[in-house]
């Protein structure tokens, strides 16, 4: 079994998800980066795309984010979001998402 790890995706107006996880994925200005339990410490800026994470329990979600900041820390990824929201639909989809909340964030 799969060892897991604490999550919080968070955003100026509330947490968007927060739960055990057994994966996450997510976009940095230099590429996708996979996180498992016992990851390295670290601190990474987030582009506008999908994140996934991997529940514990088996479960995907899949989020569109704007902008923010990633961080690894004793077994723990918090990821703090300019704006975020969970989709309901595919990977793309999910970056589609993020790309709107970006446009609204613009204006």
């Amino acid at each position: 079994m799969a060892k897991h790890f604490r999550v919080d995706v968070v955003s100026p107006e509330a947490t968007i998800w927060s739960g055990e996880a057994t994966f996450v994925v997510a976009r940095t200005p230099d590429g996708e980066i996979g996180i498992l339990a016992d990851h390295e410490p670290l601190l990474a800026s987030l582009v506008t795309s999908a994140v996934e994470v991997e529940g514990s329990d088996g479960s995907r979600t899949t989020i569109g984010v704007h902008g923010g900041f990633l961080q690894v820390l004793k077994n723990q990824v918090t990821l703090l979001t300019d704006r975020a929201q969970i989709s309901t639909g595919s990977k793309e989809e999910a970056a589609r998402l993020a790309t709107d909340l970006a446009t609204r964030a613009a204006t």
